[in-house]
């Protein structure tokens, strides 16, 4: 009984030990998603041009998000969009997600009419060499959004 579990710890540890060298070797390793859902309670449209709906107009928010079971609270967000094509429905944003271990930086499309995916482009602590994507799915009419990121380090 002992050998066996002696033979089977040493076979655990050297499986381990050629995942991280791998990594290393590959200079990337992957980080579990991170699954947050923002609860879209702050945001406020500034018009910078013409009244209404227009090319330019600034939006800003400062949000709650919760864990991915929406029961608890996670981190926060914060960040800014840019109105593209009001037609379209398009804006281009750049925001910063708080959660615990740091933050993580994403750049990219939003859209009022469809979901969109965004480009991981960085973050803070535990997330500072984070890169990636985050897909963006809008909830209860836009009134929560579901932020998966999926993040690759180096």
């Amino acid at each position: 009984m002992k050998r066996s579990f002696v033979v089977v710890a040493l076979l655990a540890v050297g499986v381990t030990v050629a995942a991280v060298a791998s990594s290393w070797a590959s200079g990337t390793s992957t980080t579990p998603t991170v699954h947050v859902i923002e609860h879209a309670t702050t945001d406020t449209v500034i018009n910078t041009g013409a009244h209404g709906d227009t090319s330019g107009d600034l939006l800003t928010f400062h949000n709650v998000v919760f864990n991915a079971a929406n029961m608890a609270r996670a981190g926060h967000d914060q960040g800014d969009c840019i109105r593209i094509s009001p037609s379209a429905g398009s804006w281009g944003c750049r925001w910063i997600t708080f959660v615990k271990g740091g933050g993580i930086t994403v750049e990219g499309p939003f859209n009022d009419n469809h979901n969109t995916t965004l480009a991981v482009t960085g973050g803070t602590g535990v997330y500072r060499n984070a890169r990636g994507i985050m897909k963006l799915v809008s909830r209860h009419g836009g009134t929560e959004y579901d932020f998966e990121f999926f993040l690759t380090t180096a």
